[in-house]
């Protein structure tokens, strides 16, 4: 089992970093935006309607959030290359930055899944440690799109379709290296410390791709007045 660390908390400091842009020039980092708030999100690639959604939707508050003094930012688990090639078409005002390796992901503690070996006596604890039998129970249906609530996989290739959203060579690749990465948000403040955090399928996996909503994360970015 490898080491997984907990998700950042509130009142830590946020890791440096330095990704490359999928929508601007060069890279971004955590240097670069010291001064300024921003809630940035950690997605998997774009092999996950889920999260093409998410962003979609951190994209369309974007203005919302840059009038309360907040920097929008999106990370997504995806090669710089094909990311731009799937945002030229579907531009976002948010920034889009390309972290294939999950490092980042890695370093705010974004959990990540592991599975018990069959027949383990081992109690499951999820993420870190589920039972399979625990993921394939799991039925979902957080956007309302789907006909009825589904396993997290049939949802994926039934949005995919829906969407007209064929997977690449590299969102296969992608998938395959990280298949259970979990998607967290994390709002940070001018000094870079951690004051507000939220992790997808805290609960268990009933609650894979439950995200935050548009007031959530407004109100999350407003109490940074306070």
């Amino acid at each position: 089992m490898r080491d997984q660390m907990r998700p950042l908390q509130p009142g830590e400091y946020a890791p440096a970093f330095a990704l490359p842009s999928a929508n601007q020039e060069g890279t971004v980092s955590l240097a670069s935006l010291h001064g300024h708030p921003f809630l940035i999100a950690f997605f998997r690639g774009l092999h996950c309607p889920f999260c093409r959604r998410q962003v979609g939707q951190l994209g369309s508050l974007q203005p919302a959030l840059h009038a309360a003094g907040v920097e929008t930012v999106a990370v997504i688990n995806t090669p710089v290359q094909r990311a731009r090639v799937y945002f030229d078409h579907r531009p976002t005002p948010a920034v889009l930055l390309c972290d294939q390796d999950c490092s980042t992901h890695r370093a705010f503690g974004v959990p990540y899944g592991e599975f018990l070996p069959e027949g383990s006596s081992e109690k499951p604890v999820w993420p870190y440690r589920a039972s399979m039998e625990q993921f394939e129970a799991a039925r979902i249906n957080p956007t309302g799109e789907l006909p009825d609530a589904l396993h997290p996989m049939a949802a994926n290739a039934l949005l995919n379709a829906q969407d007209g959203f064929e997977l690449t060579e590299v969102d296969h690749a992608i998938f395959a290296s990280h298949p259970t990465q979990l998607v967290g948000h994390f709002l940070i403040d001018g000094d870079g410390i951690v004051r507000w955090v939220q992790i997808e399928a805290r609960d268990g996996p009933d609650s894979l791709c439950t995200f935050p909503n548009a007031a959530e994360m407004l109100a999350a970015a407003s109490s940074l007045r306070r």
